[in-house]
């Protein structure tokens, strides 16, 4: 038993406690950046400030234990705020309650049923431009402060920009100290001794005055109340675990380190449910946030926790000094995050992809950057990658064929994959008019993927019986002759054949 009990406290070290030092100040460091995300988010979905800051609490705090992916961040995010905008607008805080609850519920049950599988569907060049589109929102999003701000928002971004360069890099430099909290603090330092007036995290919005509280929405709980919230839930399960998922696979290359996709799917539903109870809007992993965590030094769960606490305890406990931080502070970091997001290798080595790689990359991020819809770009990212890569296997089937020697039987050899795509190629390669009295269709190298591959089979036996051939077909073997014998109607007696073609 005590050996037992020692296995698990290693093993729970193991997961919490190797990185102490490094995930406490990384967690700093995030809370901060959280703040006025979370404020600016409420806003965008016209929530009280205090519905994005509750979220990001309860949701950093609950993916730390229940995740898949040490070290990530998940909060009140830009998507998932544009996505409740009309929920929020036609029924109120409440029925978003319950839609970030029964979101919670619908990814869970992606979770049983291992969805996260499917991401090995999504093609290298689509997470790259998933990344770069979003570096490119990140900086976007924080254009409106420097044209807005004028000249002393100008000079203390560049001021901060130019200390997050410049200061790892100096002699004696404590590495363990992350650049971006000396900025935050050394920019808050100068604010308030000089007086300057700059626009401060305070002035986005009032922070919370206490703790969330555990409550029930204040709802009918009828099938009507169901059918008002249900799109708005699945929009929001599918957009926050395509976030969640991408991120978890961008910090697994970034960290070479391995994570539980299906966990992770299970930890954003369990998330978002207590998310709903405590009086959050529905959230999912940030990207921005979580590249902060990771330059900043932080690797495990105990970093994602911290900022979950950090951010709590500053805006009750040191809200006065948090509302005096300039804006122009973390308008640095963020730009600082963007530049480090942006996978710059990708633009040196765009002409050098293939065509269509190259085009779905720019699509994706064309995308994304005209929709502000991560989603989306992922999605015309994918279609596209299928739409290229069925027309490349549309080419796959390969037909030659041979000529007996007394001239009465043709041979045909036929090999690749066919399935729908490849049907007219397939159909147009044989000459129904040569003046012969038996065909040989050889289809023992070919897979079968679909019943129009049958059908076009039977298309080709038909156009030869027809004009009184006799056909003879050499089925494939395996699973594509069993598809053959299933659908196949040349080989049954009785049975019509479809022609032309």
């Amino acid at each position: 038993m005590k050996q037992s009990l020692q296995a698990a406290w290693e093993r729970q070290r193991g997961i919490w406690l190797f990185n102490v030092r490094g995930d406490l100040i990384a967690g700093a460091v995030v809370a901060l950046a959280l703040i006025p995300e979370a404020i600016a988010f409420s806003l965008v979905a016209g929530l009280d400030p205090r519905v994005g800051l509750y979220a990001s609490f309860t949701m950093a705090v609950v993916i730390a234990f229940a995740g898949g992916r040490p070290g990530m961040i998940s909060a009140a995010t830009g998507a998932m705020a544009l996505l409740v905008v009309d929920l929020v607008a036609d029924h109120g805080l409440q029925y978003l309650l319950v839609a970030t609850i029964l979101t919670g519920l619908i990814q869970i049950g992606f979770a049983w049923a291992k969805l996260a599988r499917y991401m090995m569907f999504i093609p290298r060049t689509v997470l790259v431009g998933f990344v770069n589109a979003l570096a490119i929102l990140i900086f976007l999003s924080q254009v409106h402060y420097l044209t807005d701000g004028g000249p002393t928002m100008w000079i203390m971004v560049g001021i901060g920009l130019a200390l997050l360069y410049t200061l790892p890099h100096l002699p004696g430099y404590p590495r363990l100290l992350p650049a971006p909290l000396v900025v935050i603090v050394a920019l808050t330092a100068v604010v308030w001794w000089q007086g300057i007036g700059a626009l401060q995290v305070g002035d986005m919005g009032d922070l919370p005055d206490g703790l969330p509280v555990f409550l029930l929405p204040d709802v009918p709980w009828t099938l009507e109340t169901l059918q008002i919230v249900a799109p708005t839930s699945l929009a929001l399960a599918v957009v926050g675990l395509l976030e969640s998922l991408l991120t978890a696979s961008i910090v697994d290359d970034l960290t070479d380190t391995p994570s539980g996709k299906n966990a992770e799917s299970q930890g954003q539903g369990i998330a978002n449910i207590v998310t709903g109870f405590f009086g959050g809007m529905a959230s999912c992993a940030m990207l921005g946030q979580s590249m902060i965590n990771i330059q900043s030094g932080g690797l495990g769960r105990l970093s994602t926790l911290a900022a979950g606490i950090y951010l709590l305890f500053f805006i009750l406990v040191l809200g006065d000094l948090v509302a005096m931080i300039p804006m122009a502070a973390l308008v640095a970091v963020m730009i600082m995050v963007a530049i480090a997001t942006f996978d710059w290798g990708s633009l040196k080595t765009l002409h050098r992809l293939p065509r269509t790689d190259a085009t779905v990359l720019v699509v994706t991020v064309a995308t994304v950057v005209y929709t502000h819809d991560l989603s989306m770009g992922v999605l015309a990212g994918v279609i596209l990658s299928a739409v290229f890569f069925a027309r490349k296997m549309a080419k796959a089937i390969q037909i030659t064929s041979e000529l007996s020697a007394d001239g009465a039987k043709r041979i045909y050899h036929v090999s690749g994959q066919l399935f729908f795509v490849a049907v007219d190629k397939f159909i147009d390669s044989f000459d129904y008019r040569e003046p012969i009295h038996h065909v040989v269709i050889d289809l023992r190298d070919v897979s079968l993927w679909d019943s129009s591959a049958v059908d076009a089979i039977d298309k080709v036996v038909g156009n030869f019986r027809r004009r009184g051939m006799e056909v003879e077909v050499l089925r494939p073997a395996g699973t594509s002759g069993e598809l053959h014998d299933r659908l196949a109607l040349h080989d049954k007696e009785g049975m019509a054949l479809g022609g032309g073609h």
